[in-house]
């Protein structure tokens, strides 16, 4: 079966949520388990689906995988220079991995980011210790950007890696 990646359907929210969140907690890139702030923010799908696009791998008709895309000057986009795209909470289920849905939704957020009419780039934020993920931006011609990483908790021991495409 392929891999398809479509827009996610307000039925799916919870799911997609919930996939996100699972993959967050399981892989253990969350400071405080089951009682950090940001599961909260991974769970909540209507609220991103509100201000950016989310879209979600299927296999088989059912979702396994889903990322936010985010259109150069979105809300969600307070890390990107005006006229870049924004690629967050990329997140498959450990049953889907290794079967090319993480790529095939990042490969969707390039696409959106190249027919969008003055967009120049697509930036992302990823933790130090997301080599899976890491290894799909570079396959894709993402390059480290080490002088745009960042603290999202002030004052915490915990930078954000940036990545970033010149399209």
């Amino acid at each position: 079966m392929d891999i398809e990646i479509r827009a996610a359907e307000p039925g799916e929210y919870d799911t997609i949520g919930e996939i996100t969140a699972q993959a967050y907690l399981l892989d253990d890139l969350l400071a405080f388990g089951e009682s950090d702030w940001y599961l909260g923010e991974l769970r909540d799908v209507a609220k991103r689906a509100a201000s950016a696009e989310v879209l979600v791998a299927t296999l088989g008709g059912e979702p396994v995988g889903t990322v936010t895309y985010v259109a150069a000057g979105g809300a969600m986009a307070e890390h990107a220079r005006p006229d870049e795209a924004v690629i967050r909470m990329l997140a498959v289920g450990r049953a889907a991995r290794g079967r090319g849905a993480g790529e095939a939704l990042v490969r969707a957020c390039v696409d959106r980011a190249r027919a969008a009419d003055g967009c120049t780039g697509i930036v992302l934020s990823t933790q130090e210790i997301m080599y899976a993920a890491h290894r799909i931006y570079e396959r894709l011609g993402f390059v480290r950007a080490p002088e745009r990483d960042w603290q999202p908790i002030p004052g915490a021991e915990f930078t954000l890696l940036t990545y970033e495409l010149t399209l």
